[in-house]
């Protein structure tokens, strides 16, 4: 059974549709849609505010002129955010830069507020994350807070599946080490 969610009496796939088709007010609705998402993947993967709002504007300038190659209207979330992680990556090599070192503005208000044993987990949590190559954040983040699956990740990255479902399990093991 499908689905379909409706967005200012349009579908999601009418407003694809409408997108590809050249309509800018369209495409206005999917920037509205997934723009923040993909700053805060973005943020996530290189931690430096200047280069997730570059990598965002370079995926939606990227996404305006390759929006027809994405075949199913379902596919554009996953497209956009893997588009956004790229750009992301690539700016991070191209300028030479180390992300910000995470201080405690980055923990999110609940942890902040919350039992102090919580928020120095999530502070120890932040500075492992920081201390991983931003590929390996990206990898994280796509499949962790953009909730993509090990074939969807696959498919971004052009790697394969159980590829990634092994660097992920490598990943996700070292970090739990470092946090013993």
């Amino acid at each position: 059974m499908q689905s379909v969610t409706r967005m200012a009496g349009r579908t999601r796939g009418e407003t694809f549709s409408s997108a590809v088709a050249g309509d800018e007010a369209a495409f206005a609705r999917l920037v509205a849609d997934y723009d923040d998402e993909m700053y805060r993947v973005c943020m996530t993967v290189c931690r430096d505010h200047a280069v997730a709002a570059d990598a965002v504007q370079s995926a939606w300038a990227i996404a305006w002129k390759k929006l027809a190659s994405v075949r199913d209207p379902v596919s554009v979330r996953p497209w956009l955010v893997t588009v956004a992680v790229n750009e992301a990556r690539k700016l991070l090599k191209k300028r030479g830069r180390r992300s910000e070192v995470a201080h405690l503005g980055d923990v999110p208000d609940q942890y902040a507020t919350a039992d102090p044993a919580t928020g120095v987990a999530m502070i120890d949590l932040i500075a492992a994350l920081e201390r991983l190559e931003p590929d390996d954040r990206a990898l994280l983040t796509l499949r962790y807070m953009a909730g993509f699956n090990a074939t969807e990740i696959a498919t971004a990255l052009d790697a394969r599946p159980d590829a990634v479902r092994q660097r992920l399990k490598r990943l996700v093991d070292r970090l739990r080490e470092e946090l013993r």
